[in-house]
């Protein structure tokens, strides 16, 4: 499987073409992913780690974030090479996060993520290498 999922990542012949989220990861960075106390695994069997979570409030946890601002679960350098350590067990507004090369109306905010660490804005095109050292503490994280 993690040989069928490295050569899908990298756009083999054959394989699909490289999703472009998976050089991106602006929006691991920029927003919060907060989400039902439920959707942890501690409620639900499968679900989110908790222990990659923290207590919001009484029904909403988010994800954990590291020192830089990331999501605790992003793997790799954003804008270069990227995944989520917890793909299959995501919360929901992970699942639900439409990304600008989708053509929905929702879009607006992955652009907007992109904009803030500045990346190209485009989406689906070509992405602008870049290294994040620190996440400046004003940025929205909602």
């Amino acid at each position: 499987m993690a040989a069928r999922r490295e050569k899908t990542r990298r756009g083999a012949t054959g394989s699909p073409p490289r999703n472009p989220c998976l050089d991106c990861g602006a929006c691991c960075v920029v927003y919060r992913s907060s989400f039902y106390w439920a959707e942890a695994d501690d409620a639900t069997p499968g679900g989110v780690p908790v222990r990659l979570t923290v207590r919001v409030d009484t029904f909403r946890r988010a994800m954990r974030r590291r020192p830089d601002g990331r999501c605790a679960a992003l793997r790799g350098v954003p804008g270069r090479d990227v995944s989520c350590a917890v793909y299959d067990r995501r919360p929901s507004p992970c699942r639900d996060f439409e990304p600008a090369w989708s053509g929905g109306p929702a879009g607006a905010r992955c652009l907007e993520a992109r904009r803030r660490l500045g990346l190209d804005g485009q989406g689906g095109g070509k992405l602008q290498r870049f290294d994040i050292p620190h996440v400046p503490a004003k940025l929205d994280r909602r």
